[in-house]
């Protein structure tokens, strides 16, 4: 008995070949059923195969019948995400998240009736607080001035730009339709450290030059800075700010690679690398060292481009390496214009799972800390913060707005905009809907007329909700929110105040000798502008 329950896993092996030989039998006076002995056949070899490849153990054991599980596997997303995922369970994003920037890209309603769909008295829900006497806005064409004062050509930037996306991780279809589109908006597309490609150009929307560690299109040939390509590149008026990557949400402190087999003639001359040789990005940069290195290039890119918008862009990891970025900014005289905050949840690039999940500081953690460091050397008012981090909706940017930050990007959402359907196969080369990938064929389904058009409606439609939720608090502008506008319902029940945790902190307390904020004093005794080594290996940061 023992014996035959485990020649049951051949069952469907042995089914197959009987049935192939039936067929075959019957296919001398009904032809059509040679066509279901070829089939029977084929999964009969491919059982005898399955028996002597060495690969699979569950194909060993279950040859043919092993297939299903591999084939479940594969389409175990696209099950969950169709049939089984509610409409808040966000995998990254919610169906709920997902279907109101597609209706606002369309121009569809984005209304819903009979009331909200959240938990309203469960641990983690979040509200505005509204006016008796809410304001009007005739115009939500919202826009913040970017530039310090040693900054020569100030940009007035839109609250809500696209953030960075290469073109190589987009495809061309992808990185036209969203230009496009922010040229029809008036607003921002961040290019990438991928450089400035023919795409961006002819598209020809504003754009904020990333520069990252691979200093692709000013670079030389060993890979290293090239001072009179940036000057070149930095002089496009099409080129609006100038933004040093330091590090990004999806993978901090992690390089990259773009293998040779994935490097086409176009995205080589976007990146001013050759043919044939893997694109190799650093981890750290080699153009300078130190926090004071990092002031002094930064100074370099400004005068490089002619007094054009320069900063930077980080995801927070060590809070005392920040801090002794900010003590070189107040012992060099230079500081940037800007700095973009990008929280550990980003995540349009590819990135090994422990970096995506557990390296990195969230936004909302980080953007705070940024903020009040800067309040707490005096220098908030000299530099503006941009946010990014999963900020679909007009409440998302109402809530980083309020948390210290002076506008927001967004990449996701601008590529659900363009037709993402959250697929997940950026990295394959393989996305359905033709934004992430290089398949001539699969993102020629990607029309840019339309999906430029998506864009363009999206940004104005969210910024116009974003115009109603300022209204609804009573505000004159959106950067008037406070944290105090936001509430959250804590695990006991009871309400905490946005404020009581995410305070703003006094201006120039890391200056004098106040014993105030004591975590912050502590990090910024210990920092310095010389080096970010810790001064005592003891304590840590």
């Amino acid at each position: 008995m023992r014996k035959l329950i485990e020649l049951q896993r051949y069952a469907t092996l042995t089914a197959c070949a009987a049935l192939t030989l039936i067929c075959l039998v019957v296919g001398f006076w009904v032809t059509w059923v040679l066509i279901l002995a070829a089939i029977f056949g084929g999964l009969t070899l491919l059982g005898l195969r399955d028996l002597r490849q060495r690969r699979h153990a569950i194909l060993r054991n279950y040859p043919v019948l092993g297939h299903l599980r591999f084939l479940f596997e594969m389409i175990r997303p696209e099950i969950r995400q169709y049939l089984i995922e509610g409409d808040s369970d966000e995998q990254p994003f919610s169906r709920e998240q997902r279907s109101l920037v597609y209706q606002r890209a369309k121009g569809a309603e984005d209304k819903r009736p009979f009331g909200s769909h959240e938990k309203v008295y469960e641990a983690g829900y979040s509200w505005l607080t509204h006016s008796v006497e809410p304001t009007h806005f005739e115009n939500t064409d919202f826009r913040v001035t970017i530039g310090g004062p040693n900054c020569k050509q100030p940009y007035a930037a839109s609250l809500y730009n696209i953030s960075a996306m290469s073109f190589g991780s987009l495809s061309a279809n992808a990185i036209l339709a969203l230009n496009q589109g922010a040229k029809m908006g008036g607003f921002a597309h961040d290019t990438g450290e991928g450089g400035i490609s023919r795409y961006h150009r002819q598209g020809g929307g504003d754009l904020i030059y990333e520069i990252g560690s691979g200093y692709f299109g000013c670079r030389n040939h060993d890979g290293t800075f090239n001072p009179e390509r940036f000057a070149e590149q930095s002089a496009d008026p099409q080129v609006k700010m100038i933004e040093l990557k330091l590090s990004q949400g999806a993978k901090p402190g992690h390089g990259g690679m773009l293998p040779a087999a994935k490097i086409t003639p176009e995205i080589a001359e976007a990146r001013e690398i050759p043919m044939g040789v893997d694109c190799v990005s650093p981890a750290s940069h080699s153009a300078f060292r130190g926090p004071i290195g990092l002031m002094q290039f930064i100074g370099r890119l400004r005068d490089l481009s002619d007094g054009k918008p320069v900063g930077f862009k980080l995801c927070i990891g060590h809070r005392r390496e920040f801090m002794c970025i900010v003590k070189a900014m107040l012992e060099t005289g230079i500081v940037p214009d800007f700095i973009v905050v990008d929280g550990t949840e980003g995540g349009t690039g590819a990135a090994p799972l422990e970096f995506a999940n557990h390296v990195g500081m969230p936004m909302v953690e980080g953007l705070t800390f940024v903020h009040n460091t800067l309040r707490g050397a005096g220098l908030r008012d000299q530099v503006k913060i941009g946010a990014a981090g999963k900020i679909v909706s007009a409440f998302d940017i109402a809530r980083a707005l309020s948390l210290g930050a002076d506008w927001c990007n967004s990449a996701r959402g601008y590529m659900f905009a363009i037709g993402c359907i959250q697929a997940q196969a950026c990295h394959t080369n393989h996305c359905p809907v033709g934004v992430t990938t290089q398949d001539p064929l699969r993102q020629k389904a990607l029309v840019v007329p339309d999906k430029a058009k998506r864009v363009h409606r999206f940004h104005a439609n969210t910024l116009k909700a974003l115009g109603e939720m300022a209204g609804a608090a009573g505000l004159d502008d959106p950067r008037d929110f406070l944290p105090y506008h936001f509430m959250t319902r804590r695990a006991d029940g009871r309400i905490t105040e946005s404020n009581d945790v995410y305070a703003y902190m006094r201006e120039g307390f890391l200056l004098d000798d106040g014993d105030d904020n004591p975590i912050y004093r502590k990090r910024w005794d210990r920092a310095s502008a010389q080096s970010y080594d810790p001064p005592d290996l003891n304590i840590h940061d």
